[in-house]
């Protein structure tokens, strides 16, 4: 078993996900187990779907289940997708290809639109690719965590909602810290999970369809499903019931981090995310870092910093752990070693912030990099105002 070397400094989970939850958040999932099919489940399951709604940006049912992130991609793709049918899978970092994967794993014929990683989809490549195909779904990450570019889905959605293709999105790292209006915006079937924005554990799925998409799911001829139907999940959802056994101390932890969101305000929740975002990149610059990624698209849940070519990646996470006790994240596909992300998502304020750049300050001074982490705080509070 690997022992964490002793430390003065309390744990601090900095990832983009899972993320820190609040206190308020551990404590209700603590309590005692209730009866997943009694009175007391279903008030607050309707109570989480009235807050959850607006999250989406929908008037349509929020289906929770029980499972990560990639549990809720896969549920969705099995109940839209027939074998042998086509995706475009616009594939720009890490969880876009994970998508495509998944539905190449059921059948699909998954038809590839490679993007430089750091830049998001263009909708006119896109517009391109559908005029010559019959696509059953555009597959997109909203925000796209192992390169911190989001997807412009408003235009995106334009595109998709003048033909029979679906927009499938993976928001996992989305929901909560980035805005999303899916009926407005014609996101016809959104995908996320439980630890990110949503300030939660892991372990809940979370889905919800446009009519559109609903129609296609209620068809007999897609891939074998049973547990992830959503043909069962979805018509129980307004009785304030799940199709199968809820995870109940899961529910009761959503339930409270949703009444923080809304007592903070949606608004001012999603300003927030932006407002830090910007924040921890300028302190990456001041710390002599790349931005990395294209400045049109960058994720206000997740900051990704590209790294001299004398300081691996993996040796900075490694020294922020050991010696802050803070755990970020690094690659760990084809920039491994090139990049360090930080989470800005959930429950962190501006002095997470500080603390991160500190210690990443201080960090690269121990790995041989010439910086000054007071410079990389001035920055912050400078981008902050």
């Amino acid at each position: 078993m690997t022992v964490l070397p002793k430390t003065e400094f309390p744990y601090r989970l900095r990832l983009p996900g899972p993320t820190a939850i609040p206190e308020a958040v551990r404590m209700a999932g603590s309590r005692p187990i209730i009866n997943h099919r009694g009175a007391e489940m279903r008030v607050m399951l309707g109570e989480v779907q009235q807050m959850l709604r607006p999250l989406f940006g929908t008037a349509q049912p929020v289906v929770l289940q029980s499972s990560s992130g990639t549990g809720a991609m896969e549920a969705a793709l099995v109940n839209v997708l027939a074998p042998g049918e086509k995706v475009l899978a616009c594939v720009n970092g890490q969880f876009s290809e994970r998508f495509a994967k998944i539905a190449a794993a059921h059948g699909a014929g998954v038809d590839v639109l490679d993007i430089e990683w750091g830049k998001a989809p263009d909708p006119e490549a896109v517009r391109q690719r559908l005029a010559g195909g019959d696509y059953r779904a555009v597959l997109v990450v909203h925000n796209e965590s192992s390169t911190g570019a989001l997807a412009d889905l408003r235009a995106l959605g334009a595109v998709t909602a003048e033909t029979p293709s679906l927009l499938m999105v993976d928001s996992v790292s989305g929901i909560g810290g980035a805005e999303m209006r899916q009926d407005d915006w014609g996101v016809d079937v959104i995908a996320t999970g439980s630890q990110k924005a949503l300030m939660c554990p892991p372990g809940l799925g979370l889905i919800s369809v446009s009519a559109k998409a609903r129609a296609v799911v209620e068809r007999d001829d897609r891939c074998a499903r049973f547990y992830w139907d959503l043909r069962k999940a979805l018509p129980v959802v307004d009785q304030n019931e799940t199709a199968f056994t809820g995870a109940v101390s899961l529910v009761q932890s959503l339930h409270t981090a949703l009444s923080l969101m809304h007592e903070e305000g949606i608004e001012n929740v999603y300003a927030r995310h932006l407002r830090l975002s910007k924040a921890m990149r300028a302190g990456f610059v001041a710390l002599g870092l790349e931005a990395f990624g294209d400045a049109s698209a960058y994720s206000p849940t997740v900051v990704v910093g590209g790294l001299p070519e004398s300081i691996n990646g993996g040796d900075v996470v490694k020294h922020m752990l050991e010696t802050y006790n803070t755990a970020i994240a690094g690659a760990r596909n084809k920039l491994q070693g090139r990049v360090i992300r930080i989470g800005t998502m959930g429950a962190f304020s501006i002095g997470d912030v500080m603390t991160d750049l500190l210690y990443l300050g201080r960090s690269l001074q121990a790995l041989g990099h010439s910086c000054d982490p007071d410079a990389a705080v001035a920055a912050v509070l400078s981008a902050n105002r």
